[in-house]
């Protein structure tokens, strides 16, 4: 248990081994499950559980906390309310909040006795006493339920998924800005984006609300909110940056030498670059980097008649995750047939991106292909320029 104020602690569980999340998602640097606990003066609160594998963790602080009154479930999913049935079991008279869609959710994910469940609406307030909370529905950060918690008395936002990052560390507040950015902005680029239209609309709830602390349900507190933010505010707008992504794979060489040549070309035309290779690249750093892109150039040899399967992989989460990316190309080469660029154009109908003039190539690229891929430079340069 780690005071932030008299009478609010951080009670969560570091999960320093962890390395996967959702059988999907990378996590390089560990995680950690926060929860906090609020004493007022008439009441007491618990602002969500961990992950049931750490369920000790959490069970062992509370072992000298002899009243719960409140259960505040952020969200259904099973890293914030795994361990919510263990903690029902020993507070038999604490009482779940939650949003109306979370309810249901509750129910079916974890068999909660619907009637130890309360929906609070939004903006609705709760007693502690000498302490309010007051409820912030801010759906798809990230499932349709999710809400956070404002304290105003001591300018606390408990903002669940919002704002978090995947980070095991000893450190209750962030020390290292440079570190957590990243962290964060990896988090927000793998779960949050595909809904960053709806963010806008939840920052603004946040407006004419003073906050000292935003504490969220993964990773280090923010003592100076600004940061994280200011962060949001510019990962969510509408314009892009002066960056192409350009994740491939290649076979036999031929790939790599068109994406060589057109990294240099788009280098010397003042377009920034990150080039990634599919068969060693860490997603998340290619979901990072689809954040800021204005351009994604795709280059991929023909395996039967079609894209490579990591390509495949890496065009369907570029859809999913649906960046601000305003242009794309496909680039690649075949042996003898290919399919390759219909099939990866059809893999990315929810990027809304004009695609630019593809260049494939038979074999190995001539000067005459490697001249297209100069045009192609040409273009996305041009495109770059009204940034």
């Amino acid at each position: 248990m780690r005071k932030i104020r008299e009478g609010i602690y951080w009670i969560g569980a570091v999960d320093w081994d962890r390395r996967l999340f959702d059988s999907l998602i990378p996590l390089p640097d560990g995680t950690s499950y926060n929860a906090y606990l609020i004493r007022g003066s008439a009441k007491t609160a618990l602002v969500d559980t961990v992950d049931p594998t750490m369920s000790d963790v959490l069970l062992r602080q509370l072992e000298d906390v002899p009243q719960i009154d409140y259960i505040i479930a952020h969200h259904a999913e099973q890293d914030h309310s795994g361990t919510l049935p263990y903690v029902l079991d020993i507070y038999e008279d604490a009482t779940v909040i939650c949003t109306p869609k979370a309810k249901p959710m509750l129910v079916d994910l974890l068999q909660i006795d619907p009637e130890r469940i309360t929906t609070v609406a939004d903006g609705e307030t709760l007693s502690l006493g000498d302490r309010t909370l007051s409820f912030i529905h801010t759906p798809w950060v990230h499932w349709p339920e999710t809400m956070s918690t404002y304290l105003p008395e001591e300018r606390i936002l408990f903002s669940c998924d919002w704002f978090g990052s995947h980070l095991a560390t000893s450190d209750l507040y962030v020390t290292d800005e440079g570190r957590v950015y990243e962290a964060a902005k990896r988090y927000y680029a793998e779960i949050m984006m595909p809904f960053r239209r709806i963010i806008q609309n939840n920052l603004a709830k946040l407006q004419g609300r003073p906050i000292e602390i935003i504490a969220p349900s993964h990773g280090p507190l923010y003592d100076r909110p600004d940061l994280i933010l200011e962060a949001y505010r510019d990962w969510t707008s509408e314009k892009p940056k002066n960056l192409a992504v350009v994740p491939y794979i290649s076979m036999h060489g031929s790939t790599r030498a068109m994406v060589e040549h057109l990294v240099a070309a788009l280098t010397a035309r003042g377009v920034s670059v990150q080039q990634f290779d599919l068969s060693v690249t860490d997603i998340g750093k290619l979901a990072i980097a689809l954040v800021d892109a204005a351009t994604i150039v795709i280059g991929t040899p023909t395996v039967h008649v079609g894209p490579h399967p990591a390509v495949f992989y890496a065009a369907h989460l570029a859809n999913m995750l649906r960046p601000k990316l305003k242009y794309a190309a496909i680039i690649g080469s075949y042996g003898w047939s290919s399919k390759a660029i219909d099939q990866i154009a059809a893999l990315i109908p929810d990027l809304k991106v004009e695609l630019l003039e593809p260049v494939l190539v038979r074999g190995y690229p001539t000067e005459d292909e490697l001249a297209a891929l100069d045009r192609l430079a040409d273009a996305i340069a041009a495109k770059h320029a009204g940034l």
